[in-house]
């Protein structure tokens, strides 16, 4: 039997597993919804009865995630919607009050007889408006989250909440909001990018309505390319990842975009310096379809474009923009059907027009998502959700004898059926599949060379770098069991599946100038990796305003990011697991008391964490870039390993408002090639991350916001000497990440105004005024060596100069709403 006959009958066997695996997940869908209609047809067993139903804004009809529904009773026994505003809760046959309360918003009470299943909608009033149709309770009982749940590490963010933090050029930002938590650090000076835990860039998930995103920066990371105005909820998880989530190491960003205004049609927008955004949305239908469409583009370089024309970088240029649309469809109160997408584009042209050179570079992300949710019954909702998403870069250089192409980019078509199962008050059950089929297209070369003159001849370069595909799935359940009013529990496993396919060619150098070549044909299996993910966390309540919280969580990553930089570029390459390169896996545990005080208006929390990382991915050091060379073969492996204590002090409501987070760290890594095999500070390493962030309303007209941050210094290799060998100068360098960056530290200042003249029921307007980096401090961007000097005589200075690029910054927004 020939090499390549024994690799496709071992392969093929592989392959039959992971058909067998998709089969069971759709087995198991269909065996619970068998379950699910016939248990529509008979009474609960336990004589109890079901409360369910639609938690909405009843000024626009959008669904309330993680609203509370409750019933008076003592203890009082609840629940919270999902992500859909959805909720389920069984109860003895009886009379009884029920609550349903969400932060902003007046509280909804009704007293119900309970002697049927039932099906009770509500509709939420934001404080200050009138809602004759329900009785209004005139204090709130404000429900404490944070000491209830069992997730630790779970911070969610409002979009009126992120608008009020002060922006770099105006520019409200969702991740740079998710930066000031604890446990998170910036990639970079004014960089969305970000860390968590100890985790490299890549190894945070970002989901927008479920789709993933490959490149979540503008302006080369700059900017993040979420809009505020499409965006209805932001929720971090970096604590312990629910099983729902997989396929990253670190944390999870999950934003969901806004449905669109069911009741009447609205438009908001705003004008900045340097670019401006409108969102449309309203009703198809009244009460049964809506519609979201939402655009934002930048404009600095266009208007500058008349005083570049007389400098010799005439057509120099640089735009972004996005797009959001959103459509939904209620067809009952058991199914309704969503359509989203999402397209943005970077576009980045430089022209030099002495030396006759043309750059243009081109990326962006497109996502859709369609989605049915489907109610089988009181107790069973699902979501079905289809996902394609697309990330492309492209880079083109022009010069009179050159030209030089390379492009690269991920593309992903998507499946999920996600189950919500309430069997009962005691517990909440979620389980489902998720199947991804990948396609990583490595740097795709072109170059021609031109020798010039009247005989001209030309030379061209194509690289042969072949794309990689892969089938990943996974299997989830877990359930969130209350055994005791004091101890709740959530256990979840995950079986995750990455399958790296063909078409694909592999070649082994057997002997020198000797290699075995083997051939897969398309879907046939290169490399199977198959990975339990166990993961648990308790909550012990110690009173009713504290508690204390535990977790442990095992991940693993099959897609990972080639970068030698700490920020968001598009010049970052996705590569797949295959048969060199073995997936990322992390372990996680976590240990955190949290109590809040006066009515859980403040909330207070102590985290600790250790991670250990392994298969941690570094190009060698003695890595070069070749023409027609896979990356993989550059790659080195190895481990970490990452500790740290968070503080956070938060104060939800009241004039003044906002929060204190402080994270004590250490990240390192250890790989047997790098750095003589001694440990070393990882390049994210910070000891001490401090956050601040305040806002108050001073009065109607005018509210003001500011934001404090504090970092050490950024950890990097430093060239330390040089020297002539044959004429060349030759660098040496320095431990590596030995040495680190000054401290970084920076303040920011808004002030909104909303003058009462403008106000009234159909038209509102702000002016937004945000200085970025008040009192103008250098903080250091990147440093490099300079010689200055001789080096044949050794009359020479080898100095680090040190560059800052952001000093004090002024920008002023106007923004309406009508």
């Amino acid at each position: 039997m020939s090499i390549f006959q024994k690799g496709l009958f071992k392969h093929s066997l592989v392959f039959n597993a992971g058909s067998k695996f998709l089969l069971t997940a759709l087995m198991m869908l269909l065996v619970f919804n068998s379950y699910a209609q016939d248990k529509e047809a008979k009474p609960s067993k336990d004589g109890k009865f079901t409360i369910s139903g639609y938690i909405k804004d009843s000024g626009n009809g959008e669904s309330l995630i993680g609203a509370n529904l409750y019933v008076e009773t003592v203890p009082p026994i609840g629940t919270t919607t999902n992500i859909y505003g959805f909720y389920s809760l069984s109860l003895e046959p009886g009379k009884y009050k029920l609550v349903a309360s969400y932060i902003g918003f007046q509280n909804f009470v009704q007293e119900i007889d309970l002697t049927e299943d039932m099906r009770v909608n509500i509709s939420l009033t934001e404080d200050g408006m009138a809602l004759e149709e329900v009785e209004i309770v005139a204090k709130e009982k404000n429900i404490d989250k944070n000491v209830e749940g069992t997730q630790m590490g779970t911070i969610e963010l409002s979009t009126e909440t992120i608008k009020s933090i002060p922006a770099l050029f105006g520019e409200v930002d969702v991740l740079k909001a998710i930066q000031l938590l604890p446990g998170v650090q910036a990639a970079g000076e004014g960089n969305s990018g970000f860390y968590v835990r100890g985790g490299g860039g890549d190894q945070n998930m970002v989901l927008l309505d479920d789709a993933l995103v490959y490149n979540t920066g503008h302006l080369f990371g700059f900017f993040s390319i979420f809009n505020a105005d499409a965006i209805k909820n932001t929720t971090l998880v970096k604590g312990g990842m629910p099983a729902e989530y997989g396929g990253r190491l670190s944390s999870v960003v999950d934003i969901t975009m806004k449905e669109g205004n069911m009741k009447r049609y609205e438009v908001e927008g705003g004008i900045g310096l340097i670019s401006s955004r409108i969102t449309f949305q309203g009703p198809f239908k009244k009460d049964k379809a809506s519609f979201l469409a939402s655009f934002r583009r930048t404009y600095a370089f266009d208007i500058a474009q008349p005083a570049l024309n007389k400098t010799d970088f005439a057509g120099t240029n640089y735009n972004f923009y996005d797009l959001n649309l959103k459509a939904n469809y209620i067809f009952n109160d058991k199914n309704r059907l969503y359509l989203s997408g999402y397209f943005g584009r970077d576009v980045f042209v430089y022209n030099s027009v002495p030396r006759s050179t043309n750059i243009r570079i081109p990326w962006g992300n497109a996502t859709s998502t369609l989605r049915w949710n489907h109610l089988f019954n009181d107790k069973m909702f699902m979501n079905t959700t289809f996902i394609f998403n697309n990330y492309k870069f492209d880079f083109t250089a022009n010069t009179d004898d050159f030209k030089f192409n390379v492009s690269s980019g991920v593309r992903d078509f998507n499946l999920k059926f996600d189950i919500d199962y309430y069997p009962n008050s005691k517990n909440k059950v979620k389980f489902g599949y998720h199947y991804t089929f990948h396609t990583f297209s490595p740097n795709t070369i072109r170059a021609t060379l031109s020798s010039g003159g009247d005989g001209e001849e030309e030379t061209s370069l194509n690289s042969d770098l072949q794309e990689k595909h892969g089938h990943e799935m996974a299997l989830y359940i877990q359930d969130e069991l209350e055994v005791s009013e004091r101890v709740k529990f959530n256990f979840g496993l995950r079986l995750g599946l990455y399958q790296q396919t063909g078409p694909y060619t592999n070649v082994q150098t057997t002997t020198p100038g000797n290699a075995d070549t083997t051939r897969y044909r398309t879907l046939q299996p290169v490399k199977t990796y198959i990975n339990p993910e166990p993961r648990v966390s308790m909550r012990l309540k110690i009173d009713e305003s504290s508690s204390l919280k535990a977790g442990i969580t095992l991940n693993h990553q099959y897609a990972h990011l080639v970068s030698a930089s700490n920020s968001t570029l598009p010049t970052d390459i996705w590569v797949p697991s295959s048969q060199n390169v073995k997936p990322q896996r992390a372990l996680q545990y976590a240990l955190g008391y949290f109590k809040n005080f006066n009515d859980n208006m403040f909330e207070t929390s102590v985290e600790v964490y250790y991670k250990h990382l392994w298969n941690q991915i570094e190009f060698s050091e003695t890595y070069t870039a070749e023409f027609n060379k896979e990356l993989d073969e550059d790659f080195v492996f190895g481990n970490g390993t990452s500790y740290g204590v968070e503080l956070f002090f938060k104060k939800r409501l009241g004039k003044l408002n906002g929060w204190v987070g402080y994270t004590f760290s250490k990240t390192t890594r250890q790989f047997d090639e790098l750095n003589n095999g001694a440990r070393y500070a990882a390049k994210f390493d910070r000891t001490h991350d401090v956050s601040m962030n305040l806002s108050y309303d001073i009065n109607e007209v005018i509210s003001l916001g500011a934001t404090w941050v504090y970092a050490t210094g950024n950890a990097f290799t430093i060239a330390t000497e040089a020297y002539l060998i044959g004429g060349a100068v030759v660098t040496g360098y320095g431990e590596r990440n030995g040495i680190r960056l000054k401290a970084y530290h920076r303040l920011d200042f808004s002030m909104t105004i909303t003058p009462r003249y403008v106000q009234d029921r159909r038209f509102k307007s702000s002016f937004n005024l945000s200085i970025y980096n008040v009192y103008n401090r250098k903080n250091v961007y990147f440093m490099f060596p300079s010689i200055e000097g001789d080096l044949v005589s050794g009359d020479a200075k080898f100095q680090l100069i040190e560059v800052s690029i952001f000093p004090i910054i002024p920008s002023f927004t106007w923004n309406f709403k009508f």
